[in-house]
């Protein structure tokens, strides 16, 4: 299952996680974005026991969006014990953001 996530439940929802989280910052007028939802759906069935995923939008959420320095969407960020580990920018393929994920998974 993909949530979302906001300014306000970030802290308790990706730092404070015990799965690595992978979120998708995204927007609802970005084309691309809306294209990576199925993705990330599949992505959270198959995957739910290593990793969650969620997603914060920009336009409602501009401090996290500032504090992790996101200009592009989508961009996608991996964070494992709190911190950020890896950072994706653009629309991929699900084989392909499996294949980007395995080093931190």
């Amino acid at each position: 299952m993909v949530t979302d996530v906001t300014d306000a439940d970030f802290e308790a929802e990706v730092i404070g996680a015990d799965l690595p989280v992978l979120v998708e910052f995204t927007a609802d007028w970005c084309p691309p974005c809306k294209q990576m939802g199925p993705v990330l759906k599949a992505l959270a069935a198959e995957e739910g026991d290593r990793l969650k995923v969620v997603q914060l939008d920009v336009d409602s959420n501009p401090e996290m969006t500032k504090a992790n320095k996101v200009l592009s969407m989508p961009t996608f960020m991996v964070f494992r014990g709190g911190e950020p580990v890896k950072a994706m920018v653009g629309a991929r393929a699900k084989r392909r953001l499996l294949e980007e994920l395995a080093d931190v998974l």
